[in-house]
């Protein structure tokens, strides 16, 4: 069976940071393109940040760029997403995704469509 397990949101003040880990089962996060996306009701989902340790790419979306750090441990087949400086409007719904299409960039995966398997999310509080 193949899944992704993600956790490690919670609620933190401003300015402080988070770690989100996305755990892969059936499948290596190796194998795959793996991105981090999140959600806020009524707005568009954000693909916030994907990578590919196959040909080591990484992309980033804008208003993250600098202040989340993507990486991956292939041993542990988990990425995780290193939140800093958070920001009131980074409260979201977190989810992470696995692009199983072959071909896929980091830059094409995190368009999020049609990507994959998707995990359950996990929730972003940061008060202001």
């Amino acid at each position: 069976d193949v899944q992704l397990q993600a956790s490690g949101g919670g609620l933190v003040q401003a300015g402080g940071s988070l770690k989100l880990s996305c755990t892969a089962s059936g499948f290596g996060v190796g194998d795959y393109v793996i991105g981090w996306f999140r959600e806020v009701p009524g707005k568009e989902r954000e693909g916030l940040s994907c990578i590919s340790t196959s040909d080591n790419t990484i992309y980033y979306l804008g208003s993250v760029k600098g202040r989340f750090t993507i990486s991956s441990d292939n041993a542990k087949n988990t990425v995780y997403l290193q939140m800093n400086s958070l920001r009131p409007e980074d409260t979201a719904g977190y989810y992470c995704a696995a692009d199983v299409r072959v071909g896929a960039t980091v830059k094409i995966a995190c368009r999020g469509d049609d990507i994959g398997v998707w995990g359950q999310g996990t929730e972003v509080t940061v008060s202001s």
